[in-house]
């Protein structure tokens, strides 16, 4: 019976197994090699000898160099010598083998070689007639063979969502790619580094949550047998990170995976990386400014300046970022005015007057304010952008505004339209924690699949003593998308979900 997972092999498939078996029965197994021990990458090499001139290099007495990494062009040079290209992680170098040096047995074996497999070389380096830095190899050795041929080198991988799906050829194919996941780690670190020096402490909390909160989102749901009870993956971190301030921590934080059950699209992959930081004693405006000096501080580091360009658009993140009101935005694009008061009876007439659907999860005027904010000022934002004042329906673990409170102390960052950052002074009141929960599940009543949860050990947490605090969230795969001039969240995530293949 024919194995469901056994499939026809292409021509070239099949010439490089049978090369393989060859090698194998000659006791020339390349996957039995354990270990190649380089001496240097090539990048170390190139660094310190492409100064030198072909005159240099002929004179110096070179120690042979081990160096390892993977064919991607080869070429024959007449019948008794080879000229090829292998890279590393970070860099390429071409390589020069002779017969008369290597030996016809081992010559011919390296003339077998494939594009794509992995070898380890000892030689010395040569520059050629045209100034080009070559390893001119005494030895080597096949690490490893390529069953499968690489894609076209010119045409790359031709199909942008198989990019996605077998990312291992996208990152052999592509150094842009490679860079771009480069850039990540260094965003990460570089934020890590920033809250580190200001005395921040990193933590590590749930992944799997007894309660739907810190968010308004779907979540995913599974069983946990042990206790025979439904779980949630977490769509935030935000309240485990609140209880260590309630326990005394005086700023925390936390870089990880967050899980939502929804769309794909170019912003929205189901599971993705955010930061949340919580500091106490601090309030908005700190966290406003503290996220201006960590986005221009990345940028510096990535882009080596602050003024960048991303969607067709000019960007300046080094200048102070407009600090906008969602009414007073509502307002300048719209002309209405919802700093009058009204009823949500009014409110609604207005909507519909607009166009605006108003769902029957949305109980108030606030909803219907952020209704407005979504539908008509949301894509019109273009510079960065802090919208704050958010209406208290929509924000249940904000602080509600002193001076009106209809409102919160609330900001999302918006950049070209997209929201990077969510932040606000957090809720100490657990009386008001409680009934705020309360209303959320009036909504999840209602028809809101995204309304928050009850969580009676959060309220038991604030009982103790909350200090003033704010916290913010920031996407991290958005600002690596700002700052490579990514245009997918796919091209920041080295794994992204896929549907299924047709």
């Amino acid at each position: 019976m024919k194995d469901k997972f056994e499939r026809a092999f292409t021509e070239q498939e099949q010439v490089r197994r049978e090369k393989y078996k060859k090698l194998a029965h000659e006791n020339r197994d390349p996957f039995k090699v354990t270990k190649f021990s380089r001496t240097t990458t090539i990048q170390e090499a190139i660094e310190k000898f492409s100064s030198f001139t072909k005159e240099d290099l002929l004179n110096l007495k070179q120690e042979n160099l081990k160096i390892a990494g993977r064919i991607r062009l080869f070429r024959e040079a007449g019948k008794k010598a080879i000229f090829a290209n292998i890279q590393d992680q970070e860099s390429n170098i071409q390589i020069y083998a002779r017969q008369d040096e290597l030996g016809d047995s081992e010559f011919e074996y390296f003339r077998d070689l494939d594009l794509g497999d992995i070898i380890g070389l000892e030689g010395t380096l040569m520059k050629t007639d045209h100034g080009e830095l070559t390893l001119r190899v005494k030895k080597y050795t096949l690490l490893s063979k390529s069953l499968r041929p690489l894609p076209d080198k010119h045409s790359g991988i031709a199909d942008i969502e198989e990019k996605y799906r077998r990312r291992y050829v996208d990152l052999i194919m592509n150094p842009e790619t490679k860079k771009t996941f480069q850039a990540r780690t260094k965003i990460i670190r570089k934020i890590q580094d920033i809250l580190d020096n200001k005395g921040y402490m990193e933590v590590e909390t749930p992944i799997l949550h007894t309660i739907n909160g810190g968010a308004a989102a779907k979540p995913f749901i599974t069983h946990y047998n042990a206790l025979d009870r439904e779980f949630y993956l977490r769509i935030a971190t935000e309240l485990h990170l609140k209880r260590l301030i309630v326990g005394g921590f005086e700023g925390v934080y936390e870089i990880g995976r967050i899980f939502r059950n929804e769309g794909m699209d170019t912003r929205h992959n189901p599971e993705f990386t955010s930061i949340e930081l919580y500091v106490a004693y601090e309030d908005m405006d700190f966290l406003m400014d503290l996220t201006e000096n960590i986005f221009k501080e990345c940028s510096l580091l990535i882009q080596e300046k602050t003024n960048i360009e991303y969607g067709g658009h000019k960007l300046e993140l080094g200048k102070k970022w407009k600090r906008w009101h969602m009414v007073d935005a509502i307002k300048e694009i719209t002309g209405i005015d919802f700093w009058k008061q009204m009823t949500y009876a009014e409110a609604t007439k207005i909507a519909k007057q607009k166009g605006i659907q108003v769902e029957k999860h949305h109980l108030s005027v606030g909803h219907i304010i952020n209704l407005f904010f979504e539908e008509f000022v949301e894509d019109k934002i273009i510079e960065p952008t802090f919208i704050y004042g958010h209406p208290k329906e929509i924000s249940p673990l904000s602080k509600t505004n002193n001076q009106d409170s209809r409102f919160t102390d609330r900001f999302e960052l918006f950049i070209i339209g997209r929201e990077y950052a969510n932040a606000f002074a957090e809720l100490n009141n657990p009386i008001d924690q409680y009934e705020r929960f309360v209303d959320q599940i009036k909504e999840a009543d209602a028809g809101n699949d995204e309304a928050t949860g009850m969580d009676i050990d959060f309220i038991e947490a604030l009982e103790y003593g909350f200090p003033p605090t704010a916290g913010i969230g920031i996407g991290i795969d958005r600002l690596v998308m700002l700052l490579t001039n990514s245009e997918s969240i796919k091209d920041v995530l080295l794994f992204p979900q896929m549907k299924p293949r047709s």
